[in-house]
């Protein structure tokens, strides 16, 4: 059954109309938009003229086509005249998302010869006799680098650096926003993990934090392994723990909706990659003992030889206690859970059907869910996409801010397990439990409460775990240090 996406402001377009000023015209555009089924949003006047009226006009869409039908759909009205029409992504990431702004005003000769020469010489000396104090004096403190090779960007897959750095200015812009970190996108031209590894320790030491994103797997396992061993700051694959984070949120929520035990369900997961591996990894440290993970081969298992790698061989011989094997069609017969993270339309409704009773589906794939929620809706009991235009949007924007302010404000050495599964228990208790239902098992990314209360969890796991190099106090939305 084909279910028509959601119009989003993703594919939005402003569209400057001129329309002839009588009665009646009006009405009739913003009917056209409807008949195509945009979702009308603002609708402005730039200029009025003799007869006519010139608006601007915005549209969510549902994908290029669709947008492209509405344009050519207003402009064949008999009284209106298209002018030109914009893409409103495309509009926001002209000239890239992100800037460098001096926190230091320079209007003076003072300003000058303290933030340059000759006043910045003895803070580089006090530096070079406590190396220690690069934290106090230098952007070290609150910077993160953003590192990819473009080499498995979500939903678009191998496009290179270049093709990858609008999304990485955007998670820098996000780690902004949400947590007040500075962060810079590094774009690596290779593949090569060594390279990679090699390059991001050499500019290590202006950083406090590294975030990997977007590498794909077995080597983004490598390369987070080796610049964990051969750099001193955190290094935090967001594609793995990120994912695994939220998702183990999203799963606490919805399990004390359902009233299920995690020690008793079986998860079926569709896409065994990097975040499908550190997902799997973070539920059997919660209590899941039931998981089985299926990718193209179907079902993985041990003794299994097609479509393998060491990642794989690990997984195969720590899920799937029963051995079961075939396609996820077989695999999710009795399951409690689906996790999707894989591509758009590989979980079906008869696979929805074979699901145990209040079955929970996650399907994560974007832009596009391994299954719509209106296919879903009449079999499913708990529902989470990774889309802001569903209820239950699992995003990694609910994890890695909070997760880098915790860990830069105890000036962490790592990033460890105990920190990814506070920061977990942190984003599920953001919903009070008397509010917690079945649209409603995450919170919002916009919600105020989450980074600091993941900030304060992941810095006292930190503490507990003796990875931290100075005891962090994390108020709301305030981050003090303390010796």
């Amino acid at each position: 059954m084909a279910v028509d996406v959601t119009p989003s402001a993703s594919y939005s377009v402003t569209v400057r109309l001129e329309i002839q000023n009588r009665a009646g015209m009006l009405a009739r555009m913003t009917a056209k938009v409807a008949e195509f089924g945009g979702d009308l949003g603002a609708i402005d006047i730039v200029s009025v003229g003799q007869g006519v009226m010139t608006r601007d006009v915005t549209i969510n869409c549902r994908d290029i086509d669709h947008a492209q039908n509405i344009v050519q759909a207003l402009d064949a009205i008999d009284g209106i005249k298209l002018i030109h029409h914009s893409d409103r992504t495309f509009l926001m990431h002209l000239g890239g998302k992100i800037e460098v702004v001096s926190k230091a005003p320079i209007k003076t000769r003072d300003d000058l010869s303290m933030a340059y020469t000759p006043g910045v010489a003895r803070v580089c000396m006090a530096i070079y006799d406590e190396p220690q104090d690069v934290y106090n004096l230098t952007i070290k403190k609150n910077t993160v680098a953003v590192v990819t090779d473009g080499s498995a960007v979500l939903g678009l897959g191998d496009i290179g650096p270049a093709g990858a750095m609008p999304v990485m200015e955007g998670k820098c812009a996000l780690f902004k926003e949400f947590a007040g970190v500075d962060a810079f996108p590094l774009c690596i031209d290779s593949k090569d993990p060594r390279v990679i590894v090699d390059t991001v320790k050499r500019v290590s030491t202006v950083f406090g934090g590294i975030n990997l994103e977007d590498i794909a797997a077995p080597r983004c396992f490598e390369i987070e392994e080796w610049l964990q061993n051969e750099i001193d700051i955190p290094v935090f694959h967001d594609d793995q723990h990120g994912t695994s984070v939220v998702t183990l949120a999203a799963l606490i929520n919805a399990l004390y909706v359902v009233k299920k035990d995690v020690k008793d369900i079986k998860v079926v997961f569709n896409g065994v990659g990097a975040s499908g591996v550190a997902t799997s990894k973070i539920f059997m440290e919660e209590g899941v003992t039931n998981i089985i993970g299926c990718d193209r081969a179907g079902a993985i298992y041990r003794g299994r030889t097609e479509n393998m790698n060491f990642m794989k061989d690990w997984y195969a011989s720590n899920t799937n206690p029963n051995q079961e094997k075939g396609s996820l069609l077989d695999a999710i017969e009795g399951a409690d859970v689906f996790v999707g993270l894989s591509g758009p339309g590989t979980f079906t409704v008869e696979m929805l059907r074979k699901m145990n009773r209040d079955p929970i589906v996650f399907a994560m794939a974007n832009p596009v869910p391994e299954i719509m929620p209106e296919e879903a809706a009449p079999y499913v009991r708990i529902m989470a996409t990774g889309r802001s235009d569903y209820p239950n949007q699992i995003n990694n924007v609910l994890g890695f801010p909070g997760i880098f302010r915790g860990a830069l404000d105890c000036q962490a050495r790592v990033i460890n397990d105990e920190m990814n599964m506070a920061a977990a228990r942190a984003v599920a208790e953001a919903i009070p439990r008397h509010e917690v239902h079945e649209e409603y098992i995450i919170p919002s990314v916009f919600n105020p409460a989450v980074v600091p209360a993941v900030a304060r969890a992941v810095a006292e796991a930190a503490a507990r775990t003796g990875v931290a190099r100075r005891r962090a106090k994390v108020l709301d939305n305030v981050q003090t240090l303390t010796r």
